[in-house]
């Protein structure tokens, strides 16, 4: 557990360097495709980011199931670390400035839709982990990251951690904000254990 504390808060942390290139380019497509050099971080230094692990829990005994909160929470304090970080810097008012009109939309959603765009989003970062681990060549593993993680940001989907740097960059990180945070989560949980399930499947059916 001692490990999965720095692991998980520089998990949080590379996400939002991801969320502050997104958030600093005015074509969605470029931010889009920057962002996911925050998760090839992740999969290269093996740190513990909710989204990605959470997908291979139905793998795991139930007692190493306690580990999920304590990555949450890690993933949450590093993004918030990044956000208080980028705030003091000239850049900061323009991060907030876009971070907020993100907040906005979310805060005007429903928590249904927020749970089913939870859902989906977590279907590609499934996608892209998976084909991370399994590819065998450089070139593929690569692939899988920047295709799965920017369809989902382009598609609008919604993914937990990053929508916690979005959130405290915008100043907002209050009760609501973690309510909905936490539907997001379910829906992501829910969308990384349906494609686990339907890539076992698969194999279950290729034997």
């Amino acid at each position: 557990m001692t490990k999965i504390i720095p692991s998980s808060l520089a998990a949080g942390f590379c996400i939002g360097l991801g969320g502050a290139v997104f958030l600093l380019q005015t074509e969605k497509l470029v931010g889009a495709v920057l962002f996911c050099l925050g998760l090839y971080t992740i999969c290269e230094m093996q740190f513990h980011l909710f989204t990605g692990r959470v997908c291979y829990a139905l793998e795991q005994p139930l007692w190493q199931w306690l580990r999920f909160p304590v990555i949450w929470c890690g993933n949450w304090l590093g993004t918030g670390l990044a956000a208080g970080l980028l705030s003091l810097t000239r850049v900061g008012p323009a991060a907030r400035q876009a971070a907020q009109v993100l907040v906005r939309a979310k805060d005007g959603d429903t928590l249904l839709s927020l749970f089913v765009l939870g859902f989906f989003c977590n279907i590609f970062v499934y996608i892209a982990v998976e084909g991370y681990k399994t590819f065998p060549l450089a070139l593929g593993k690569y692939l899988a990251i920047f295709v799965g993680i920017t369809v989902f940001i382009m598609s609008g989907y919604e993914h937990s951690v990053a929508d916690m740097f979005y959130y405290f960059m915008a100043g907002r990180m209050d009760p609501e904000a973690l309510v909905r945070l936490l539907v997001i989560t379910a829906g992501n949980v829910c969308g990384g254990w349906a494609a686990w399930g339907a890539r076992q499947a698969g194999k279950r059916a290729a034997r």
